[in-house]
């Protein structure tokens, strides 16, 4: 016996190729049944072979379109209800269907109403059927259609809620794991940033020592070539190191903050000390400034004192903050180097992008640039915190743009608060269509009783006063109260000579009484019981 492995290659197509005709022939069959059977039970008319066939051939169809256009076979059905009254067992299928397998609900509720306007037109127009039989009919279309369908779209909106919740369920779980890759690049930015910035710092210091101690009158010209040597390692590790760093980094993402504690005056003060000329000039009202505006502050310092010290060592240094408007502004200038400094390593210029980003980050302003005498100029603005003590910028923080892995780059990748709405939708149209599946049929059945309850009554209805006055042998014309128009009798009791009237019982204004006439005058009264 040979076993089907769902998990193979192709499985789940095999399966569905074959599945869903299964049970399409299984439907079929179901609802052929009741046709069948009251079609081949004796006694049979020559007829009832090809009417036989004929059902059976409408509701292959029918069934065969139910997948892709449910509304033909509900219409096929109720159709098909007007030739042989047991189509009327296929149409609460074929209702439900409908509403499972329909995107809209406007499409079926447009069905219904030409069917209810169209049936009560033939019956009652064309057919001259009486308000019972009608009244009938339409009870048939809202339980064994409206309410059905009602049923299948309950059931859909159950799946779609299904299908809503398990979307969210993944959503946020890629939003977990996406929030703590995030968390993860950007500590490992910060630490490559620190790297960059504390070790860069620290290197570029060294190397200038050596380049101060390389240039001294009186040192013995084996050592100088030692110390040259030391400058020379120190440069290359400094430009390793920068490589390292640029496969941590998150590019465009510069995340380092200073040392606890460290402000520009320390930074001027261990400049001085590693042998650089550097002049601290900080006027009235710029002191260190908080928050993100002081770590932004300290950063552009740090960053031009080093580069002064890479590539323009023995240059005096300018550090100068200065209040501008409602921030501050820092500036550092180094002059030209001597023109018998020793080489430098060229410059791939990431430091002052990445400078560039935590300025903007920071609300503000970088420019760089040479001077005309030949030096080389950093100057930022950059703006005061709003509140000193949460450092948030007076213009506020910069737009952050999409970001792909979270799921809002717009890719197709459903972000969490869109699942949480979907989500929450869906619940609200499966509680909407709960209270309309139970609502809407108790809804229309009143209303269907209150339009045919006084058709159905009007001119029938006998009193229980009058009818206890009513006495055996009295002429039909002498009969006190007699109602104007008489009911259809119950079906398989009609007698000649019998009239039917009603008490006007709700809603169906069923037949009460029964008075029977002979030659004219009554001859006896009953009361129906039902």
């Amino acid at each position: 016996m040979r076993i089907l492995d769902r998990s193979a290659p192709g499985a789940p197509d095999r399966v569905s190729r074959w599945r869903r005709p299964l049970l399409d022939a299984l439907l079929w069959a179901v609802v052929a049944a009741p046709i069948a059977g009251a079609r081949l039970s004796p006694p049979s008319p020559p007829w009832d072979v090809a009417m036989l066939v004929g059902s059976l051939a409408v509701l292959a169809v029918a069934v065969g379109s139910a997948r892709r256009w449910p509304l033909v076979g509900l219409l096929l059905a109720v159709l098909g209800s007007l030739v042989d009254g047991n189509f009327v067992f296929a149409i609460p299928v074929f209702s439900y269907l409908t509403g499972r397998r329909s995107a809209g609900a406007a499409p079926a509720a447009v069905v219904f109403g030409v069917i209810a306007v169209g049936g009560t037109v033939l019956n009652l127009g064309l057919l001259g059927t009486g308000a019972a039989t009608w009244f009938l009919l339409a009870s048939v279309l809202l339980f064994a259609g409206v309410f059905p369908w009602l049923v299948g779209r309950y059931r859909r909106q159950q799946r779609e809620l299904t299908d809503a919740a398990r979307r969210h369920v993944e959503a946020s779980t890629r939003e977990r794991r996406g929030a703590a890759e995030r968390i993860r690049l950007r500590e490992r930015a910060r630490i490559a940033e620190e790297m960059h910035d504390s070790l860069g710092h620290d290197l570029s210091l060294i190397a200038l020592r050596a380049a101060a101690l390389e240039l001294a009158d009186d040192l013995p010209s084996a050592h100088r070539a030692a110390v040259g040597e030391l400058r020379a390692s120190v440069a290359a590790a400094t430009e390793r190191l920068h490589d390292i760093i640029g496969v941590l980094r998150e590019e465009g993402r510069p995340a380092g903050v200073a040392p606890v504690g460290e402000t520009v005056v320390d930074l001027v003060d261990g400049a001085r000390e590693a042998g650089m000329a550097v002049r601290l000039d900080v006027e009235a009202g710029a002191a260190e400034p908080p928050g993100m505006t002081g770590a932004a502050a300290h950063r552009v310092v740090r960053e031009a004192l080093t580069n002064a010290a890479r590539y323009a060592p023995d240059a005096p240094v300018t550090v100068a903050l200065a209040p501008a408007g409602d921030g501050i502004e820092v500036r550092v200038r180094n002059g030209p180097s001597p023109a018998d400094r020793p080489p430098t390593p060229a410059s791939s210029g990431s430091g002052l992008l990445a400078l560039a980003e935590r300025v903007r980050l920071a609300g503000g302003v970088l420019d760089t640039g040479p001077c005309p005498d030949g030096g080389f100029e950093v100057r930022a603005r950059l703006p005061l915190p709003a509140d000193p003590f949460t450092g948030v910028p007076a213009g506020g923080w910069p737009a952050v743009p999409p970001d792909p892995e979270a799921g809002d780059d717009g890719g197709g990748i459903e972000r969490p608060v869109d699942a949480e709405r979907r989500l929450g939708e869906a619940r609200r149209r499966v509680r909407r269509s709960l209270v309309t599946a139970l609502a809407a049929p108790a809804g229309l059945a009143l209303v269907l009783s209150l339009v045919y309850y006084p058709f159905a009554t009007a001119g029938t209805v006998l009193s229980e006063s009058v009818y206890d006055r009513m006495r055996p042998g009295t002429a039909r014309a002498d009969l006190p109260g007699l109602p104007r128009r008489q009911l259809t009798g119950p079906l398989g009791t009609s007698e000649p000579g019998c009239e039917y009237y009603t008490d006007g019982n709700f809603p169906l204004a069923a037949p009460t009484w029964r008075l029977c006439f002979t030659d004219g005058r009554l001859a006896s009264k009953e009361r129906i019981t039902q």
